[in-house]
């Protein structure tokens, strides 16, 4: 396809500079290992990693990739990344020639494109040829350089001490999501950070670590990140559901759980997770199982303690394709349960989060210390996150089965700490780049037993979440 003059310029530009290219990105040593830590943060080793505007493969090759393909339009760039990492492969391939593109595509874990969306010519309809690459798990990440360093920029390129660029479309957060949405594609969490571009004696390395994601500061980062996924790759055909209820001196909710839960699709799996109750419990849903035949119900005792060890006991049995929690309080009404399904069916959101401090709530369902600490926590860990939560611990969690299996497979990174599961599955789906969606419900008085929630004990291990949150996925 013919060339702008703008887009001429570019090319011509990239391969005057494509030798000299290692040099350059030495010289900038510090802030490229900083723009890669959150990438690997991002990506984890061993992905399929689609690179658009790869330049001389270095980010590619930093991410680890089992398969890492990079793109170029400027051959002087393609020949030095060859060369100097020749376990990757490399096109030649202008990342807006539709045509090209659809030759060499296929299903990619990760599509990088970092920087290269400032020399784009129709940035909407390049985002829009990227749906080539992507199924369901697929994850779009840009990088850019926000616009209020543009002069900053423009002085270290003048004081060589940046690599010169060629003229940039100069595009704000807000206008690359819109761009995105025309694109098809749903931003699922964006930040900022790096206040410091060089390294200052180790001072930059602490200052981009625990200044720059601080609200506030944040606004002044020199670097901008979005992570998205296909809106045309969103849905699946999901055919059948696994509620855990997990349970623990419940016995006068459990014929009540079975009699409320709608028949909201055609295979239903229910599991109770009994934990060591001392008024019956587990001899009531043995009961209650011969007492409906008719439906899928099966009891099992949680080898350890805990709502965690009780919810993943029963997780790694699962058959459904979808897994939900409905704790056996029946708090969070057994009837809004096809809310939660239609949500993650339609593609909606990969993590239903269940709220409960949208709507009023009854009377007695929640203490006022507990409520005005659940919305406290809500808006810390929003910021942590880098998306909306307004209640981090109602008990309803929703997800695909495939989706927890990757969870737990990369549990090691956050470790054991976590005795609700709550976390575990709030962590664990941001680290894997989950459309996470907060789903409003009238949340109810309990009719049965006590609460087993702890306001003070719990709420310093809430505090102690924050801290270990905030070292493992926003301070890094």
């Amino acid at each position: 396809m013919p060339m702008s003059p703008r887009k001429a310029a570019t090319l011509q530009h990239s391969e005057a500079y494509a030798a000299e290219r290692v040099e350059w990105r030495r010289k900038a040593s510090f802030f490229h290992q900083e723009d890669q830590k959150y990438l690997q943060f991002l990506v984890p080793p061993g992905a399929r990693v689609l690179e658009i505007g790869c330049g001389t493969g270095d980010t590619l090759a930093a991410l680890q990739p089992s398969y890492g393909v990079g793109i170029d339009f400027s051959p002087g760039m393609i020949n030095q990344a060859r060369k100097l990492h020749p376990g990757l492969t490399f096109h030649v391939v202008d990342a807006e020639d539709g045509a090209a593109l659809a030759a060499i595509a296929e299903p990619f874990d990760f599509i990088l494109v970092m920087d290269t969306i400032g020399a784009i010519e129709d940035v909407q309809k390049f985002i829009e040829q990227l749906h080539l690459y992507c199924g369901r798990q697929t994850r779009l990440i840009v990088g850019y350089f926000s616009h209020l360093w543009q002069p900053v920029l423009k002085l270290a390129e003048w004081t060589g001490q940046r690599m010169p660029y060629p003229p940039q479309n100069v595009l704000s957060p807000s206008d690359l999501h819109a761009l995105a949405s025309l694109g098809e594609f749903d931003v699922v969490k964006s930040e900022q950070r790096v206040l410091m571009p060089i390294s200052l004696l180790g001072i930059g390395r602490l200052i981009n670590r625990f200044v720059s994601i601080l609200p506030g500061f944040r606004f002044f980062a020199l670097r901008h990140y979005f992570v998205a996924r296909s809106r045309h790759a969103a849905v699946e055909d999901l055919k059948s559901v696994t509620i855990v209820i997990p349970a623990r001196n419940e016995r006068g909710n459990i014929e009540p759980a079975i009699q409320r839960i709608p028949s909201f699709c055609d295979d239903i799996e229910i599991i109770f997770v009994e934990g060591h109750s001392k008024d019956g419990t587990f001899e009531e849903i043995e009961r209650v199982k011969a007492a409906y035949p008719q439906m899928d119900i099966k009891a099992m005792r949680q080898p350890g303690k805990g709502k965690a060890d009780a919810v993943f006991a029963a997780y790694d049995v699962a058959r459904g394709d979808v897994l939900m929690i409905l704790d056996a309080d029946l708090t969070m009404p057994p009837e809004q349960l096809p809310k939660f399904w239609e949500a993650l069916r339609l593609g909606k959101g990969e993590f239903i989060n269940g709220s409960r401090l949208v709507y009023p709530l009854e009377d007695d369902a929640m203490r006022f210390l507990n409520l005005v600490a659940n919305k406290l926590f809500s808006y810390l860990f929003s910021w942590l996150l880098n998306q909306r939560y307004t209640d981090t611990l109602c008990g309803t969690k929703v997800m695909r089965r495939s989706d927890y299996y990757r969870l737990r497979d990369g549990k090691a990174y956050f470790g054991d700490f976590d005795p609700f599961g709550d976390f575990d599955l709030i962590f664990g789906a941001s680290k894997l780049n989950l459309k996470t969606v907060d789903l409003p419900i009238r949340y109810a008085a309990r009719e049965y037993g006590e609460t087993q929630i702890s306001r003070f004990r719990h709420g310093v291990m809430l505090l102690k979440m924050v801290v270990f949150a905030f070292f493992r996925i926003k301070a890094i």
